[in-house]
């Protein structure tokens, strides 16, 4: 995969952590090959989620790709890691040359429309490696995203476009939450690939 020119962007969080966005990491047929090829091949699955000690099935679908069979655990939910497929393992490559990072597992994420988003959250599970950085890779739907500073409640928003990428790292996910807002103007798919780092048995 060639490298399309990018300039990497400076520090969108005001203070207490780090998000770059870079837009166009992809160029447009190569950001539309693989938004098919992963619309029709991942084994997507609805996510369950417990909350409250309750079972909520969410409309969006996801898959966890890792470089073992590593679990995952979140929201009270665990999953096992699938093998890495040629096309996930392409990108994996391809994003770690923008942020000097190995990862070893994805969680992918598919949002059939604006009816299907994230609340707020964190990313920081203690699976996960502390300030670590994580990249999501955003194909489809262009979507706002946003953060909130845990103390403060300041929001920073940002529109994710086909083919972006938004790296996350230091120590946001201590400060900062963020989330997916719904949002009806929005009727077509979007996939996007969080890349990231579980801790092995071997960092233990």
């Amino acid at each position: 995969m060639s490298v399309h020119k990018s300039i990497r962007t400076n520090n969108i969080i005001p203070f207490e952590g780090e998000a770059y966005y870079i837009e166009n990491v992809l160029t447009p047929s190569q950001a539309d090959y693989y938004f098919n090829i992963l619309l029709l091949n991942v084994p997507w699955q609805h996510d369950e989620v417990i909350i409250f000690g309750k079972k909520y099935t969410t409309k969006r679908k996801v898959a966890w790709y890792g470089n073992q069979d590593y679990t995952y655990k979140y929201s009270n939910t665990v999953k096992t890691a699938l093998a890495w497929t040629d096309e996930i393992f392409a990108l994996k490559s391809y994003v770690e040359s923008f942020c000097s990072t190995s990862f070893n597992s994805c969680l992918l994420n598919l949002y059939h429309d604006g009816n299907e988003g994230l609340g707020w959250h964190s990313d920081n599970e203690p699976e996960l490696v502390k300030n670590g950085c994580i990249a999501s890779l955003s194909l489809g739907a262009e979507r706002i995203f946003k953060f909130k500073h845990k103390a403060s409640k300041q929001v920073i928003s940002i529109s994710l476009k086909h083919g972006s990428l938004l790296l996350m790292q230091g120590s946001i996910q201590e400060y900062w939450k963020h989330q997916l807002p719904l949002t009806k103007k929005i009727i077509t798919p979007r996939i996007n690939l969080t890349f990231r780092n579980i801790i092995s048995f071997e960092d233990k």
